[in-house]
């Protein structure tokens, strides 16, 4: 694997330099090894578009957001004012994520709280990458593959970000099938809301179970996302139906960077 190059900001601020971009790597990027995956993906790709990029490494705290969706007030507003402290402190202006819970979080919840940024989700940069020719990809592997795009419910119908991951994977030259509840429609995987770390209340279907479901009915090769929190619970699915050895999930970075190009 070719060495991916991360800096810390505070190595490039040492050194005189801003970069382009803050990576918020989060807490499932940076300590999932599943998730950690997706983050090398991405950096990978960054380095490949030339996109001058850092992160905070031991300086980055967890955003707040299972805290607050949990009910605790008080423990999100210390979390977040104290990243809010480091960001100001170097002045960070743009942001990019590969969590939805960070996106939503940095984006719509830090404002009221000092800290204002722009913050996009990383199928969004992509995009903007893929629009301004610094990146360029093919579908190699992918091509002609059929392939279904599970909506993070952080990144769709909380802050309507539907066209930026499947106009990414348009790029792939591959067949997209949407599931039955899609884009505003969405179904959650099960992961939100902090669900991710309790046991679920009684019922008779596991949400995983139900949204992986619909996933297969589409008849995909791979299950996409945008969101690490839904990628283990997509793959918690795919492995009760015993589908692994015929269905990969894969976030969308790890898509772009398997393409031909990179």
């Amino acid at each position: 694997m070719k060495k991916i190059e991360i800096h810390t900001f505070s190595e490039l601020i040492a050194q005189g330099k801003t970069p382009e971009i803050l990576f918020w790597v989060g807490c499932a990027g940076s300590f999932d090894e599943r998730a950690k995956k997706i983050t090398k993906a991405f950096a990978n790709i960054l380095n490949q578009a030339n996109v001058s990029f850092a992160v905070l490494g031991s300086e980055e705290g967890c955003t707040g957001d299972p805290a607050k969706r949990a009910g605790n007030e008080f423990l999100f507003q210390m979390q977040a004012l104290s990243n809010i402290e480091v960001l100001n402190g170097y002045n960070v202006k743009k942001i990019v994520t590969t969590c939805p819970h960070c996106f939503n979080t940095l984006k719509n919840e830090y404002p009221e709280l000092g800290g204002d940024y722009q913050v996009m989700h990383h199928t969004q940069f992509l995009k903007s990458l893929l629009n301004e020719g610094r990146l360029t990809v093919s579908g190699g592997a992918f091509k002609g593959k059929r392939i279904t795009f599970h909506d993070p419910c952080y990144l769709g119908r909380a802050n309507n970000v539907y066209e930026a991951p499947r106009q990414v994977l348009e790029k792939l030259d591959v067949e997209l099938s949407e599931m039955k509840s899609c884009k505003q429609k969405g179904l959650c995987c099960g992961a939100g809301g902090a669900q991710m770390f309790k046991d679920a209340e009684p019922g008779d279907k596991e949400i995983n179970i139900k949204r992986t479901e619909e996933a297969l009915d589409t008849k995909p090769d791979i299950i996409a996302s945008g969101c690490p929190f839904c990628n283990t619970m997509l793959t918690d699915g795919i492995k009760n139906k015993n589908e692994e050895d015929n269905v990969q999930v894969l976030d969308i970075a790890e898509l772009i960077n398997q393409a031909s190009d990179l």
